[in-house]
């Protein structure tokens, strides 16, 4: 039988309250503000009222740390879950202020309408309306006479039963003590387990992560910082989608706007390139792993808990290091330079837009190894290109697409004990061998995901190469990406439906081609032998009518961009199947062409 690791104990909701109040309970913010509807608020203050169970609190005893005195700290209790509901309370009984979702700061008013026996959020109407008790955190301020409330109430409103009125303001003021369930974990559980049992207990509604428990150690401490260094994380990812959110930091938290954070952000409000926007995950993956040669978040839960690894004991000292390297990383991460400088070399590579970045945790990781070799003064040229080939290496391999903190915690390591760029070469070499080019990759394409990174990475590769749009003149496949492309089907869908073939056979990457609209529209369902035979008849003297390429030397150089055998001009259409796996093969070879000039 196992043993169970906790205790369950009924408090009333005032000390709950007092508990958060005086700290004894810490909230964590995780990554997220207040993200309760004003209606849910209400429901909470419904059911309180009217006796019915609210759930259960879950907390843990930060572990007890070894202070420099060699003495030992109590930590403090963390809600592992429940932070919604008491900041709930917090906000409607005793009129704190909260933090939307959108970041601002509002109250949340609760009306109650004591004949009735009903709650409501406060809106305009009610404000109008003498029945109503406008904001409930009135009956709990701390100097409220419950004859007071009721004179003024009976004087606002004489029809009503004053003694019945009493009654059902003593009966609101009596859901403060009303008992919840607070299941505390056992104090010697480790950090390892009791960051699963949080995972576990909130993937009820939003799935949470390691990156989640980690932003709740951060956001609870406040002897080293991390209350501040939790919302420099919230905030840059947050501007770094709408850089207008600037002035309502500067508004609304003037703590933050006199910090060293906002001046190293401040950049982001001209900054409209949404190439890479990161979130808290990938931040806390970039600072920590390149900060502390670690790749697996719940190493950084216990090192900001003050775990020693070897001795298995919690020491001040470690959690007071841990905190001053975090913020590093995290200064190094949003410095303006270092930011840009990886969003350029993705460019450079032809990577120009977000659609091409499939996703984020190659980046993060080529973010680590610029922020590595930057730190280790590699020359810039060469820098670049470690990072560009390493990105690219790892997206086609998928090197981080099934479990990504092993796989950062493997590299980092690695190149850690290997050095970065004897590590980094070696890697590539071992990866991309002449027989990948050859026989896997162009296996790989056999696909009709129009995201898969194959794809992503023979568009970047046409940017690269600067390759005309199928069948244009002027304009470049990267024009086509920057402004507005259409994915053309070299052999038309409807054509291949009305030969029966299904979805993943007539979507198949090998039969795709970026075209401007008019080309796309032009050709539109016509088999191939047709359109092709006016291509050549349009380039000898004929009609013009696909794109402005009137040169046959101009027309198949343009398809041998594209990876189409210039036969076709010739009147030589392949079957269906033979033509994929030949473009296949034409295809990696393109992108193997691309990755040696990176």
């Amino acid at each position: 039988m196992a043993t169970q690791r906790y205790s369950v104990t009924p408090h009333p909701i005032e000390t709950l309250l007092t508990w958060v109040k005086s700290g004894e309970i810490a909230i964590p913010e995780i990554q997220r503000p207040f993200v309760w509807e004003a209606t849910k608020v209400r429901n909470l203050l419904d059911s309180l009222y009217r006796g019915y169970p609210v759930g259960y609190l879950i907390t843990w005893r930060n572990p007890n740390m070894k202070l420099k005195d060699g003495t030992s700290s109590a930590g403090k209790r963390i809600l592992i879950d429940g932070q919604q509901r008491v900041t709930a309370l917090m906000a409607s009984l005793l009129g704190h202020e909260v933090l939307t979702k959108d970041y601002e700061t509002i109250r949340i008013r609760i009306a109650f309408h004591p004949q009735e026996e009903r709650f409501e959020v406060a809106n305009p109407a009610i404000r109008r309306d003498a029945a109503w008790i406008q904001d409930v955190a009135d009956v709990f301020a701390p100097d409220a006479s419950l004859m007071d409330l009721t004179d003024d109430y009976a004087a606002r409103n004489p029809d009503a039963d004053r003694r019945r009125v009493s009654r059902v303001l003593e009966k609101l003021r009596q859901i403060i003590n009303n008992h919840v369930g607070v299941i505390e974990l056992a104090e010697d559980l480790d950090i390892e387990t009791v960051t699963e049992i949080f995972i576990r207990v909130n993937s009820a509604g939003k799935e949470l992560s390691q990156a989640d428990f980690a932003m709740s150690k951060i956001a609870v401490n406040e002897t080293y910082g991390g209350n501040l260094l939790r919302k420099a994380i919230d905030y840059f990812c947050h501007l770094a989608v709408a850089p207008y959110f600037l002035r309502t930091i500067e508004k609304n938290d003037k703590a933050f706007a006199a910090s060293e954070f906002l001046p190293a952000m401040r950049w982001l409000k001209d900054v409209n390139d949404d190439i890479y926007d990161p979130t808290y995950t990938d931040m806390l993956r970039v600072a920590f792993t390149s900060e502390f040669n670690r790749g697996k978040l719940q190493d950084l839960v216990a090192l900001l808990s003050g775990r020693n690894f070897e001795t298995k004991q919690y020491e001040e000292a470690i959690a007071e290091e841990s905190f001053g390297k975090l913020k590093k990383g995290i200064l190094a991460f949003i410095n303006r330079t270092h930011f840009e400088r990886l969003t350029m070399i993705l460019r450079s590579a032809g990577f120009v837009t977000r659609d091409l970045i499939g996703g984020h945790n190659a980046v993060n990781f080529a973010y680590i190894i610029y922020l590595r070799g930057r730190a280790e003064g590699l020359p810039a040229a060469d820098l670049e290109q470690l990072v560009r080939r390493w990105y690219v290496m790892s997206i086609l391999r998928g090197r981080y697409a099934g479990n990504p903190e092993t796989a950062f915690d493997f590299d980092i390591r690695q190149v850690e004990a290997r050095g970065l760029v004897s590590y980094v070469n070696a890697v590539i070499e071992n990866e991309l061998p002449d027989s990948f080019w050859t026989g896997m990759l162009p296996q790989l394409m056999d696909t009709s995901s129009s995201s898969s990174p194959y794809f992503l990475c023979y568009q970047a590769a046409q940017v690269k190469l600067g390759d005309k749009g199928f069948l244009s003149r002027d304009i470049t496949v990267r024009d086509l990406l920057l402004n507005r492309t259409d994915v053309h089907h070299i052999y038309p869908k409807k054509h291949l439906k009305e030969q029966g073939l299904s979805r993943g056979r007539y979507n198949q990457i090998a039969n795709f081609v970026l075209a401007q609209s008019e080309i796309n529209i032009a050709i539109s369902d016509k088999p191939p032998e047709k359109y092709f035979a006016e291509l050549a008849d349009q380039v000898n003297g004929g009609k013009r009518r696909y794109g402005g390429i009137t040169d046959a030397a101009e027309l198949r150089a343009n398809l041998r961009e594209h990876c189409i055998p210039e036969s076709t001009l010739d009147g030589v259409i392949p079957q269906y199947d033979d033509f994929l796996e030949a473009r296949r093969k034409l295809m990696a070879l393109k992108i193997k062409h691309w990755f040696g000039v990176l």
